[in-house]
């Protein structure tokens, strides 16, 4: 993967059709290069042989490998990628149905805007605002409150928690969510 280990921001915003100063640019580039250095001589599907047919082992060796990926407690980029992976027919896993949802900013906001969520008013009020939360604790309280939600709606409905996050997920396109701000955080775990 030389490739991606040599990739610089402006080469990326160029595939992109991005400015190439963008901050997003900067780090997409060194996320690609970080994957190009976890990756070393191996394709990516390698990892999922070495993986032995489980999406949890999957999602810890990318969680453990990579930084951007290292979002403790949640997984969402490792655990996404082997769903992902699975939704493509490139890959099987057995346990994929283990896999919690892909905590970010969207479950939580459809969650909220339902009735199932409901914040501390002076929460409500900031997110309401538009004001940018800090990572860390309020932020990471709020994704592990839409986990355990969508952990609860699991074992009612049967459904597996990645199922109702792509289910929620597409709800949260909708006018009625787009209408209401969500809450914000600067962050590369999504």
């Amino acid at each position: 993967m030389p490739e991606l280990r040599a990739l610089k921001p402006p080469d990326l915003a160029a595939v992109l059709g991005q400015e190439p100063d963008h901050e997003l640019m900067r780090l997409y580039a060194e996320a690609l290069r970080e994957l190009g250095r976890f990756l070393g001589e191996r394709r990516a599907l390698d990892l999922v042989r070495e993986a032995g047919g489980s999406a949890e082992r999957f999602a810890s060796m990318l969680a453990d490998g990579m930084p951007f990926f290292d979002d403790r407690g949640f997984w969402k980029r490792a655990q996404i990628a082997a769903n992902d992976l699975a939704l493509a027919g490139v890959a099987e896993f057995s346990d994929l149905d283990r896999l919690t949802i892909f905590a970010d900013n969207l479950v939580p906001h459809v969650l909220r805007v339902d009735g199932v969520l409901r914040y501390e008013p002076a929460l409500a009020a900031r997110i309401d605002a538009g004001e940018l939360l800090p990572a860390g604790e309020e932020e990471r309280e709020i994704r592990g409150c839409a986990v355990h939600a969508c952990e609860l709606i699991a074992a009612r409905t049967g459904m597996p928690a990645r199922a109702i996050d792509t289910a929620l997920w597409n709800r949260g396109q909708a006018p009625r969510y787009k209408s209401v701000p969500r809450h914000r955080t600067r962050t590369v775990f999504y």
